[in-house]
């Protein structure tokens, strides 16, 4: 026991086995320089007989014999010295004294072969002998002052905040694994991100230049084309995902029990970009469809309306567009069903366009305010509910846009068994806002179409999922997984998705996909993360110094697993997250942060090996503006036609309206 009585003990048994070594040294000098001795009159009868006796014991049967005797009786003493502990001390002055010593106190031997007296070589020798011995016992001295269990140089805690990682390749026919190196401790080892069940959503997540595109969201699309899935594509930046999409689904065609058709929507290049009708009729079966869409397209144009869903001057538009697309759908089975002739729809005199609407009977509900304001003449609240629409909807009308809506090169339906696709949609950072709210309405009829039963697995990928809205994209994650509907969403910051989406319905985004994986991110997010991994437990170590004592404290504490300072720090190709496992496939260590382990070599030469996306048909303005002309004649021949239809019904005249100015 650490008991007072105890330490004055063993500094007393200390004391005395230093007076050994001592002792032992001062005979040594005694036996070999005795003529000195003599000559100095230092010696005694009773010395010298006990001198013979410990000569009898093999002390001195050799010059070197008693000199380790006393040095090892030194090294006992200071094994359990306590000096005062230092905190500048440290193992370089302590060896430096004790090399020193050790040279100097057998060297010292030297000094008895010089040709001087034997009194002067004997005082030297002892002089040179006893530095060399106090010079061992003063670094033994310091050696014992030196705190041994020195705080770490570790100054970031980067080894105390490591923790074991999956170092298994866990596969199957739906996941996506990405190769990778973590620290442990002070040493680097080899790692697997394997998000097993990617139908649990995917959410990817950093800032700007952290690697979301070239480290996840690439193997995302050559991992699963590689393994039969149709897929959805949103490339924010066109054409820098199609690429990597086209050339791998050339080089997988031979993973697919179908090979899929390739398709690629890009409104800047007409030459390269197919068409498709987002409003395609045969895909609307009710009228909730068209409410589906009308909001979408709205709520993608006005982003500001998002967190005002519900408001009177919101509802009111998304009603008068639903009311359009539900005609067009019905007329003539819905032959003119497309955003294009929706929008030339919108800008037709009131008197032409309520008299067309009431003729259907499934939008009298929804046209029926409209037309009351209107006969009421309440044009200032009419113009308040319809203008918004219109305005915002006349962003799309350009000749460009109504080419590429108005075509049918494909459905939407891409995870079709009978018909599978993979379909690629670019946008341009120029134009956010007009070319997301169009790619928005072709997503929110396509997840329609995917998230159903009895079709193919699938993956649907979005770069920069913000730039988009999708109405619903919770549900989708919720309820894809039984469909074998994978999710993989891009975004930047939690709070650029808060911005767009909304707070509550972000937050339920951000909390509901299984599987996480982020880059740098700073502020909320890193903290959110941060609580998200969890804790460890981490070794603590405290050093309290003073006087008299040195006292050392160790403990265990939970501390954060990757503090958000960590997160905020990250390199680009440094990943934090967390993984969701299946039933069958238990994954124990689901948490990870490590570096994503690209070959950069093996990408940059895939790359310049990769085939230019075709062109799909040589378009030229002519052919663009004729189509512009040919939508707005079309519903110039829709009015013309029905209003002489309903003129020439008498049972239907009466809903013609006509007002006087």
């Amino acid at each position: 026991m650490n008991s007072s009585e105890n330490q004055q003990a063993l500094g007393k048994i200390l004391d005395m086995t230093r007076f050994i070594a001592i002792a032992i040294l001062v005979l040594h000098f005694y036996y070999y320089c005795y003529g000195a001795f003599q000559t100095w009159g230092l010696t005694v009868q009773l010395t010298d007989r006990l001198m013979n006796n410990i000569e009898r014991t093999g002390l001195f049967n050799s010059f070197v014999r008693s000199k380790l005797v006393a040095l090892g009786f030194l090294t006992i003493s200071l094994v359990g010295a306590k000096g005062k502990k230092d905190g500048k001390l440290g193992y370089k002055t302590a060896f430096a004294y004790i090399i020193c010593g050790l040279v100097v106190y057998f060297a010292s031997y030297l000094c008895l072969l010089a040709s001087l007296e034997p009194m002067y070589l004997a005082g030297f020798y002892i002089a040179t002998t006893s530095v060399g011995f106090l010079l061992v016992l003063s670094g033994g001295t310091l050696l014992s002052r030196i705190i041994r269990d020195k705080l770490d140089d570790d100054i970031f805690n980067d080894e105390q905040e490591t923790f074991p990682q999956e170092e298994r390749c866990l596969e199957n026919e739906y996941s996506v694994n990405l190769p990778a190196r973590y620290r442990l401790k002070n040493k680097y080892r080899q790692s697997y991100i394997n998000l097993i069940n990617p139908h649990r959503g995917s959410l990817v997540v950093g800032t700007p230049g952290a690697g979301k595109s070239y480290f996840v969201i690439r193997h995302f699309i050559t991992q699963h084309i590689g393994k039969g899935h149709t897929m959805f594509v949103y490339d924010f930046k066109f054409d820098d995902l199609t690429r990597i999409a086209y050339n791998t689904w050339l080089k997988s065609k031979g993973a697919f029990k179908k090979v899929p058709r390739f398709f690629y929507i890009n409104f800047d290049d007409l030459n390269r970009s197919h068409r498709g009708n987002a409003l395609d009729p045969a895909a609307m079966v009710d009228i909730t469809d068209a409410a589906e869409s009308a909001r979408t397209i709205l709520l993608g144009l006005n982003k500001q309306w998002i967190s005002k869903t519900g408001d009177f001057f919101v509802e009111s538009p998304i009603n008068f567009v639903t009311a359009i697309i539900w005609y067009l759908r019905n007329y003539n089975d819905g032959q003119f069903c497309t955003l294009p002739h929706v929008i030339e729809l919108m800008q037709v005199d009131y008197d032409s366009l309520f008299t067309l609407l009431r003729s259907e009977k499934e939008i009298e509900v929804l046209i029926n305010p409209f037309v009351n304001a209107y006969l009421n003449d309440v044009m200032e609240q009419l113009e308040g509910q319809i203008a918004s629409a219109k305005i915002a909807m006349a962003r799309l009308a350009s000749p460009q846009l109504y080419y590429v809506l108005s075509g049918n090169d494909f459905t939407l339906d891409l995870n079709n068994p009978d018909d599978p696709k993979i379909i690629c949609m670019g946008n341009n950072p120029q134009k956010i806002q007009t070319y997301g709210a169009v790619i928005s309405l072709y997503v929110n009829r396509l997840v329609k179409l995917v998230n159903q039963k009895g079709k193919l697995k699938s993956s649907l990928i979005f770069d920069e999922f913000p730039t988009l809205y999708l109405n619903g994209i919770d549900s989708l994650i919720a309820t894809a997984r039984s469909n074998l509907v994978s999710t993989c969403l891009g975004v930047q910051d939690f709070s650029q998705l808060r911005k767009d989406y909304g707070r509550e319905q972000a937050d339920v985004i951000v909390n509901i996909t299984g599987n996480i994986i982020s880059g740098q991110v700073v502020g909320d997010t890193a903290r959110s993360l941060s609580e998200r991994f969890g804790k460890i437990m981490q070794d603590r170590v405290s050093y309290s110094i003073n006087s008299g004592d040195t006292s050392i404290s160790r403990s265990k504490q939970l501390e954060s697993a990757i503090p958000a300072s960590k997160i905020s720090g990250l390199s680009s190709g440094e990943f934090v997250g967390m993984v969701a496992d299946n039933p069958t496939e238990k994954i124990e260590l689901k948490t990870f942060h490590c570096e994503i382990v690209n070959d950069h070599d093996a990408i940059k030469k895939e790359e310049e090996s990769y085939v230019p996306i075709p062109e799909v048909r040589n378009v030229t303005p002519a052919m663009v503006q004729r189509n512009y002309m040919q939508i707005k004649q079309d519903i110039e021949d829709i009015i013309h036609s029905e209003m002489e239809r309903l003129l020439n019904d008498p049972t239907l005249a009466h809903l013609v309206i006509r007002k006087e100015n």
